[in-house]
Parts: C-alpha cells; structure tokens; sequence
C-alpha cells in the first residue's frame, strides 16, 4: 500500500532534480573542451547502468519490467535528446543551445496530449510566459550555425518525447527501471565511438568531476522519474526549468558573474509561472492512499 505524500512532494521533487542537473551541467561544463560527447555519454551511461545493476541487480534480474517496450523507447528518445544537445554544446554559443534547448516542456505538452490524451487547457499561458521568461533569462541570441541550432530543438524535441514517456511509464514501472533502460540504451548509442578512441580521466581532479557527472546523474534521475508520479509532463518539465536558475546562481556565487536585468526580469517570470501552475491547480497531485 502506498503511503500518502504531503501536498509538495511532487515539486519538491522536480526542484531538487533541477539543481541536481544543475551541478552536473557545470561538471559537464568543465570537461567539454577536452572530452567528447561519446566520452561524456558513456561515463554517464555505462557507469550509471553498471552501478544500478550491482546494487539492484544482486537478487533479481535488474531489467525485469512491466513494459520494456515503453522503456526502451523512453531510453532511445533520451539518448538521442542527451547526445544532440550535448554535440550543439561543441558548434554554438551555450547561451544559444540552452534557450532553443528549454523549449522542451513545450514539447512535453505537446506530446503529453497527442500521445497520453493529457490535457493542458489553463496551463498553456503559463508555459508560454516561462518559455519567454527563459529567452529573456539567456539573453536570447540565435549566434552560431543552423546545423547547431538544430541539433538543440532536434534534442528539445526528443526531450518533451522522453519526458512524456517517463509520465506514462511511471504508472506501472519503478523510478530504477526506468533510468537502467535510459542508462542501457545510451550505453549501447555511445559505446562503440568510445571505445575507437577512449579519453580517460587524467589526475584526481578529472575523476573526482567524472564520478561527480555520473553520481549527481544518477540521483537526479531517479528524483525526476520518482517526481513524474506526482506530476503531470508539462508541470513537471517546467518545475525542471529551475535547473537554468541554479546554473546561473552558480555563476553568480563561484565565477562572481553580474546579475543582470535579464537574470531578475527572466527569473521572475520563470519562478512566477512555477507559482502560478502549482497553486491552486498543481501540475502535482498527492497519492492516494
């Protein structure tokens, strides 16, 4: 029997996800000029999936699931989504990946209702204000190539598929077996370009971030999946959107960085429409008991 969740389970949930995501996107950061997207992906992949199967995989078969058809397809769409964005990182400005980028919880509602019937109705506008607030957040420049740029929406796209996917696969699957598939299916996408050419960390400091990437990957994983039982894709996606707000707090504090207008003016509009869409018609909903 389940036991019933206080009211702000749910975006308690997403927030601590967020600034999860936060922190590895700046350890991801640090590595980018010197390691590939293939190096970035496997550590997170196949480091992540062998992790879960030694703790969870001792007694039982591990990738044991309810719908692994759902779950695969949930591990491809993210992968795919993970390995353009990333490759965007290498061919535009990061501010411009990270605006086109967030457009996903677009995405998420969008598919969220031709795919699992969810509705939107009332929370529309407010996905349009917190899509414009993170325009202005960035500082929206479109700088770079066309072929960067549309490696982000392409990721953005994927995204909202992925994270739709997980909304429905949480329903009869656990927050575990969601992220081994997701962890299984990017292994296998990036597996082989590694291995042609392998980057290995170098020093204390290289391993320290890469075990970084890959643990702060786990357990914001599982807190989104373990989030979407709570909440809606859309209200979920756009409770996840505080990860732009922590990566530039992160800024703010550590790289002494200007808050600008655009971080109060973007910022205010993004927390806003946060506060509007859980109160008092939440995108999160308590269990029942």
């Amino acid at each position: 029997m389940q036991l019933k969740a206080f009211a702000g389970i749910g975006p308690l949930l997403m927030l601590s996800s967020g600034f999860l995501f936060a922190v590895m996107d700046c350890m991801v950061k640090s590595l980018s000029a010197t390691y590939s997207v293939w190096d970035i992906g496997f550590y997170r992949f196949g480091c992540g999936m062998a992790i879960l199967v030694l703790i969870f995989g001792r007694h039982h078969n591990p990738f044991s699931c309810h719908n692994p058809k759902l779950l695969i397809y949930r591990g491809i769409t993210g992968s795919i989504s993970f390995v353009a964005v990333v490759w965007a990182y290498h061919l535009i400005p990061i501010s411009t990946a990270m605006v086109l980028f967030y457009s996903y919880p677009a995405f998420a509602a969008l598919f969220s209702a031709l795919l699992f019937k969810e509705r939107i109705d009332k929370e529309l506008p407010w996905i349009v204000v917190t899509l414009c607030g993170i325009a202005v957040f960035l500082d929206l420049k479109l700088e770079g190539g066309v072929l960067g740029q549309g490696m982000c929406l392409v990721g953005a796209a994927f995204a909202g598929v992925a994270i739709s996917t997980v909304k429905k696969a949480r329903e009869t699957d656990g927050s575990v077996i969601i992220y081994l598939y997701f962890c299984l299916m990017g292994t296998i996408t990036s597996i082989v370009p590694f291995a042609s050419d392998p980057k290995l960390p170098a020093g204390a400091y290289e391993w320290l971030v890469v075990g970084g990437i890959i643990g702060t990957s786990i357990i914001a994983q599982l807190l989104m999946n373990e989030g979407f039982l709570y909440c809606s894709s859309f209200g979920g996606s756009l409770l996840l959107t505080s990860e732009v707000i922590f990566v530039a707090i992160w800024g703010l504090v550590f790289l002494h960085e200007a808050a600008t207008w655009h971080f109060w003016v973007g910022g205010t509009m993004i927390l806003g429409s946060m506060v509007a869409l859980t109160r008092p018609r939440r995108p999160c909903q308590r269990l029942a008991p």
